[in-house]
């Protein structure tokens, strides 16, 4: 098992230079000028004023140079700093990465059909719940270190919607996987012998039936953090999404790559608990040599 662990860490190495790599070229490949973006519509530099201001961010330099001098600082723990605002990538992360990983664990508890669309929903939401009803805030974010109350009331609409199609997948999954177990022999035998129905049922039967659970969640991952794109916007949650979206538009290419970089490595972990947790769900998976 460590040995299996251990590889795994080092296949998500190759993973993050593709996608960071792709999305480094992808950004820059948008048409026009961070420079000026950085320095604002009012205002006026000379070709001289601009020529500084591309060397101090190495848009003087090619393509994979600058990549390469971002992977260097990216991997000492400098993501760089915003050219918008000038504030460090790694606190603008930080700050919206409390906010998106709420979300996704208050989801849990929504229910919804798979069929329906999220931003849809959330719409219908902010009509029923926020603007008929009046019973919700629909925009906006309050902590919950700050305010417990106020944050679960602001938290309930967005991750509802975000929740719902990832929710509907796992009960599905989880009911499917449960009546198969359940009509095993082993099942049978252990009610012929008298044991309660909630030890059969949470003993026996739902640990050998979550191994197609784990795998829908782990692949529900990388859905959640595309949804929060759309919903943390919708909502206007200050989250990952929202702050992808905002350096997207506003081409500060070294928040989107921060935010990226972060992004992978969390689906990517995410895959590697999944695995693990096949080894200790089912001793029969080894994944040994």
């Amino acid at each position: 098992m460590r040995q299996y662990v251990l590889r795994r860490f080092l296949h998500i190495i190759p993973v993050l230079l593709i996608v960071t790599f792709l999305v480094f070229a992808l950004m820059w490949a948008i048409p026009g000028d961070p420079v000026r973006a950085f320095i604002g519509p009012g205002e006026a530099l000379d070709a001289k004023q601009l020529e500084v201001l591309r060397r101090e961010h190495h848009l003087d330099q090619p393509l994979l140079v600058r990549y390469v001098i971002w992977l260097a600082d990216a991997l000492a723990g400098d993501l760089g700093r915003s050219t918008i605002n000038n504030r460090l990538v790694a606190q603008e992360v930080g700050e919206r990465a409390v906010i998106t990983p709420i979300d996704y664990l208050a989801t849990v508890i929504s229910i919804g059909a798979v069929a329906v669309p999220g931003f849809w929903l959330g719409i219908m939401a902010i009509l029923l719940f926020g603007v008929t009803l009046g019973w919700l805030p629909t925009q906006g974010y309050v902590s919950l270190f700050d305010d417990p109350l106020e944050g679960l009331r602001h938290m309930l609409l967005p991750a509802f919607s975000l929740g719902i199609t990832s929710c509907a997948l796992i009960m599905r999954q989880t009911r499917s996987a449960m009546l198969e177990v359940l009509a095993q022999d082993y099942i049978r035998t252990a009610r012929a012998k008298g044991l309660a129905e909630r030890v059969i049922i949470w003993i026996h039967a739902l640990r050998n039936s979550l191994l197609p659970v784990v795998t829908v969640l782990g692949l529900q991952t990388g859905r959640i953090f595309a949804g929060a794109v759309v919903i943390e916007t919708l909502f206007r949650v200050p989250g990952m999404g929202q702050l992808m979206v905002q350096a997207i538009f506003q081409q500060d290419f070294t928040v989107v790559q921060g935010s990226v970089l972060v992004m992978a490595l969390a689906v990517l972990l995410a895959n590697l608990a999944t695995d693990v947790a096949y080894a200790w769900l089912d001793p029969r998976i080894k994944y040994d040599g």
